[in-house]
């Protein structure tokens, strides 16, 4: 068994270095099959997403050199499977990138229906959909989806959600296809400019990435090129919110300010004071928090992935709060376990009604998915007493060596193995 064990009431007082964004890597090495030749990505995290999809990628022939852990080389130019590892692709949602990826290289894709963190339903209709658009014919009857196409060619598609993920799918599938894809209504996150930015750098033609519509005109062939992903930005978020948790200082290096000013207006609300450098911001907080009202939507907007965060700043700020999630019905399991630590939060379908309380009591709880777990190792840093949380492997997901960076800014955190040998022989104790 695997827990972390927190010791609350420290002030975070230091600096902390931001790895590089999960949910843009994700993007960007499936992108790596599209190329000719041999490419380095620099500042990739170290996360447990990423190296799923980087063993799935050599499964699939992709040839992977480990330069440090946190940049990889890739060349897929002997790749020889359309065929995804279908244990490993069924664990994270990040692997349907892969059909979009195989679809513009192979023609053909198979990959498991995705997994990753349970929010309630997952449909792929709007990846289908831009599929389709391209000419593919998709089949979805079994545990994987299945996409084949004769040839692809540029369609237009409009996307009924502005799904993130179906936009970063049709970009894949589309660089290479003859002719000009048009994506309306498109997803406007960071790590979609940033997958447009690499493909861009690689010679592909995509054109307004970060607004409503973007457009791709095809090209013949990518040539491989070096590139660093861009700085984490629920990472970031996660930290600022640790910090105005816990009052103190942190200086938070490797962000892009403008990324976080979705998340930063919030704390300012709250009477955190945040200070914006070139790549880095300050956060500090040292005086009582006070209640605010947050709408998760997507960016601009505040981001559905900071919700259990927000949640947990909010259990102690005084005065009523409410949070209204509008991206993923089944955000709040995370509220069982704020509440067993004291909060007082009410569910009205996708509202959470939360009256602060002066302080949180430590006590054992779970990380539910991977931002609710960031949501527990931020309230036991702010509550009384020592708080256990369980089923890390969650947030060791998407989190590079948060204990490491969290010790070093004065948290009392440690991760905690235990044999289940010791577990039984602690039971039977007197």
């Amino acid at each position: 068994m695997v827990y972390y064990s927190i010791e609350g009431g420290f002030q975070l007082k230091g600096a902390i270095t931001i790895s590089g964004a999960k949910n843009a890597a994700l993007a960007i090495l499936p992108a790596t099959l599209l190329l000719k030749g041999t490419c380095r990505i620099d500042n990739i995290p170290d996360v447990h997403d990423v190296r799923t999809i980087i063993e799935i990628m050599r499964g699939m022939g992709v040839k992977i050199a480990k330069i440090d852990n946190n940049c990889y080389e890739f060349n897929a130019d002997y790749a020889n499977s359309h065929v995804a590892p279908f244990e490993l692709a069924r664990r994270i949602r990040a692997s349907y990138y892969l059909v979009g990826a195989c679809l513009g290289r192979f023609h053909r894709a198979e990959v498991a229906m995705p997994g990753g963190c349970d929010f309630g339903v997952r449909p792929i209709d709007q990846h289908i959909k831009g599929f389709s658009a391209l000419g593919a014919v998709v089949d979805v009857s079994g545990d994987s989806i299945v996409a084949e196409a004769e040839t692809l060619t540029g369609g237009t598609v409009y996307l009924d959600s502005g799904s993130v993920g179906a936009t970063i799918n049709i970009m894949l599938a589309a660089v290479l296809a003859p002719g000009t894809t048009v994506i309306d209504n498109a997803g406007k996150e960071p790590h979609i400019v940033d997958l447009a930015n690499f493909l861009n750098y690689c010679g592909a033609e995509v054109r307004g990435a970060g607004t409503d519509v973007i457009k791709i005109h095809g090209t013949s062939e990518l040539e491989a090129r070096n590139y660093s992903v861009i700085p984490d930005q629920i990472e970031a978020g996660t930290y600022m919110t640790a910090v105005a948790a816990t009052g103190g200082e942190l200086k938070i290096n490797n962000v892009i300010p403008k990324h976080l000013e979705c998340i930063s207006v919030k704390l300012l609300e709250m009477g955190v004071d945040i200070e914006e450098l070139d790549d880095a911001i300050i956060v500090r907080r040292d005086k009582p928090l006070t209640a605010t009202n947050v709408k998760t939507m997507p960016y601009p907007g505040f981001p559905t992935d900071m919700n259990p965060q927000i949640g947990a700043l909010l259990a102690i700020a005084g005065g009523e709060s409410m949070i209204t999630e509008r991206v993923w019905e089944n955000r709040y399991r995370y509220v069982n376990e704020l509440r067993r630590m004291g909060a007082d939060i009410k569910i009205d379908g996708r509202v959470a009604h939360i009256s602060g309380v002066p302080r949180l009591t430590g006590a054992p709880v779970q990380a539910c998915d991977l931002r609710a777990g960031a949501a527990m190792v931020i309230s036991g840093l702010a509550a009384w007493g020592t708080t256990t949380v369980t089923d890390v492997y969650q947030i060791e997901r998407g989190y590079e060596d948060m204990i490491g960076k969290l010790t070093a800014v004065g948290a009392h955190i440690q991760r905690i193995e235990e044999a289940e040998e010791e577990q039984t022989t602690a039971t039977a104790a007197p």
